[in-house]
């Protein structure tokens, strides 16, 4: 994650560093975020893409 800890300077990159830490979104399941990426059939990185898209585009909205 970017310093300026906002969804828009997020990349894919630092959420898979992320995902290791069980600190960081400690309530999300991992397994659910890979299983639900097999299970569109898409790669893990190109899911993690179009949710922080989705987010980004939202931002404002969601209060990011």
């Amino acid at each position: 994650m970017k310093l300026s800890r906002k969804v828009a300077d997020v990349e894919v990159a630092s959420v898979r560093k992320k995902m290791k830490d069980k600190a960081f979104a400690r309530s999300v399941s991992r397994d659910d975020i890979i299983e639900g990426a097999a299970g569109l059939q898409i790669d893990l990185d190109t899911h993690i893409a179009f949710c922080l898209k989705a987010m980004q585009h939202a931002a404002d909205t969601i209060g990011l």
